[in-house]
């Protein structure tokens, strides 16, 4: 039976019944989700994108293995330091993220929106950090056409960062209704489904670093 986020009339006040909202739910009726629309739909929704991107990096991967061993004009490059620190960051924020929806279920408001700032600063940071990376290689001389290896990582990374620039303004928009205290039930299944989000991006950066590394 599929779980109802938003009840049609919200009941206040005590009881055991599930038609009431609960100390856990802080933070008014300002639901955001269609009335009757279940958990399990969006978290449906969610994996769905997930499975599209990740046939999207598929293709990428297969086009740069075989593109790798076409000629020897594929010549890798030297990748900057701060790429390194780029990929702590963000493992970082899906900590941060992870603690976020443990204290929302908590009912735990005050840490959760502490949790949800850490987490939104550390991915502008890593979107900072990797327009730095480009620009440091672009310092170096190594530009998107200097040689095949160079283009697929700016390719790579750059579909990796637009990605999460759409998973970061998820953030923003939690972030605001949270410190606007609007952040009630119904948008629960928003912080699941962006945490989902938000560890994938996570993991695939993990998997973009090891092929680049691992296939020069």
């Amino acid at each position: 039976m599929l779980e109802i986020l938003v009840p049609a009339k919200p009941q206040v006040g005590g009881g055991s019944g599930g038609g009431g909202l609960h100390e856990g739910d802080f933070g008014g009726y300002g639901g955001g989700l269609p009335p009757g629309t279940s958990r399990r739909v969006y978290r449906t929704g969610m994996w769905l994108a997930l499975l599209a991107i990740s046939m999207v990096f598929v293709g990428f991967t297969s086009a740069y293995i075989v593109r790798s061993g076409l000629s020897d004009d594929w010549r890798p490059i030297e990748f900057p330091s701060l790429l390194w620190w780029n990929a702590l960051v963000l493992f970082l924020s899906s900590l941060t993220m992870e603690r976020t929806r443990q204290a929302l279920n908590t009912g735990r408001r005050v840490e959760c929106n502490r949790w949800l700032a850490v987490t939104t600063t550390l991915g502008v940071a890593f979107l900072a950090g990797q327009v730095l990376v480009w620009r440091q290689l672009v310092l170096h001389g190594v530009y998107l056409t200097t040689n095949p290896s160079s283009s697929f990582f700016y390719l790579l990374t750059a579909t990796h960062g637009l990605h999460l620039l759409g998973g970061l303004a998820a953030l923003l928009y939690i972030a605001w209704e949270a410190w606007h205290y609007r952040l009630g039930p119904a948008k629960r299944t928003l912080v699941e489904v962006t945490a989902i989000y938000w560890h994938f991006m996570d993991g695939l950066w993990i998997y973009i670093l090891l092929l680049v590394l691992l296939w020069r």
